[in-house]
């Protein structure tokens, strides 16, 4: 188990056991709702309705994670007369998170939230820290809250009806964490990527990083910015490139912002280029066909900015990172240099 403490009031627990035998314990007698998508549904169907829960299960999917999913959500929840009392049940990936844990923040001014992280993106980084949001207005995330949950379950049964690119999307927030942490960057080059036994013994580490950061900064004000990684070129990356999923994306930002790194930030070059390595492991793939310069112009709308400048999180040697500030114009006319470079 790994327990976060963010004050007397608001604590969360981490714990490695079977999800299904842990719901069917813990919600004994409680007042609870299920939330999950259609593609978990049918793949967990007898387990879930063993339950015997009220459930809405949304489309999968990031187009999905909207305003009017969330709203249908709510107004299932009410409909299903779930109380202030009441928990609700997030199965599934980071979308589901992401929305489930925005809906019992709102949920009359908040109810207890349980996250059962289906995927190895959501095991590894999206289920612990609670953040949650909906995208709107063309930006990644706009709308949302900080809601901790009061369980992360984390059973890696789930990852086994996993394709492969749902493999590649989690690697690319473990490769983030490598990034912040030199342990395990080491731990995830001596990994084989293309085996699931042992990328599941590196999840713990993960988790345990992510929550002493966050467990440091619940509120996203000081060193938990460096948790966005790669992330402000990843962003820009996801929304305009058709079917490039969040994690193959971080993989994208993580590569193009290590070469900003290189030409702005005093660095450890010979790193950087074993990072870009492992980044390339995990994508599988060269970067030479993923063209996303028309997405560029969001990156004005990341919430790190400040004074007009688009501010990243690079990494510059390991288990260090720094931010890097510069102007919209030149970001732009680097980044794709730097894509130009590829091809």
């Amino acid at each position: 188990m790994i327990g976060l403490h963010f004050s007397e009031h608001i604590q969360s627990a981490v714990l490695f056991t079977p999800a299904f035998a842990f719901l069917q314990e813990r919600l004994v007698g409680r007042n609870a709702f299920l939330f999950t998508d259609e593609g978990v549904l049918s793949h967990y169907r007898a387990q879930t309705d063993e339950l015997g829960l009220p459930c809405f299960a949304m489309p999968a999917g990031e187009a999905h994670k909207t305003q009017e999913t969330l709203f249908s959500l709510l107004g299932a929840m009410s409909a299903a007369s779930l109380g202030r009392d009441g928990v609700l049940v997030a199965l599934g990936g980071g979308v589901v998170g992401d929305v489930g844990g925005l809906a019992a923040a709102l949920y009359m001014r908040g109810i207890e939230l349980w996250q059962i992280p289906t995927t190895l993106l959501a095991q590894t980084d999206a289920s612990v820290g609670g953040k949650t949001a909906i995208d709107f207005c063309d930006v990644k995330n706009l709308i949302g809250v900080v809601k901790q949950p009061q369980y992360t379950v984390v059973d890696t049964a789930f990852l086994h009806t996993l394709p492969p690119r749902e493999i590649i999307c989690g690697l690319g927030e473990m490769v983030k964490h490598a990034g912040l942490d030199g342990t395990l960057f080491d731990a995830l080059r001596a990994c084989d990527l293309r085996d699931l036994a042992a990328i599941s013994r590196l999840i713990p580490a993960n988790l345990r990083l992510k929550a002493e950061i966050v467990q440091r900064d619940p509120h996203d004000k000081g060193v938990r910015r460096t948790l966005n990684l790669g992330h402000t070129t990843a962003h820009a990356a996801e929304l305009s490139v058709a079917g490039l999923s969040h994690g193959e994306a971080v993989l994208v930002g993580l590569w193009y912002e290590s070469k900003l790194a290189e030409r702005h930030m005093p660095c450890d070059v010979e790193y950087l280029e074993a990072f870009r390595a492992l980044v390339l492991r995990a994508l599988g793939h060269d970067l030479g066909s993923v063209d996303f310069s028309s997405g560029l112009p969001l990156s004005l709308r990341d919430k790190k900015n400040a004074d007009g400048l688009v501010t990243l999180v690079v990494p510059v040697r390991r288990g260090e990172t720094a931010e890097l500030r510069l102007p919209y114009a030149e970001y732009a006319r680097e980044i794709v240099a730097i894509g130009e470079e590829l091809r």
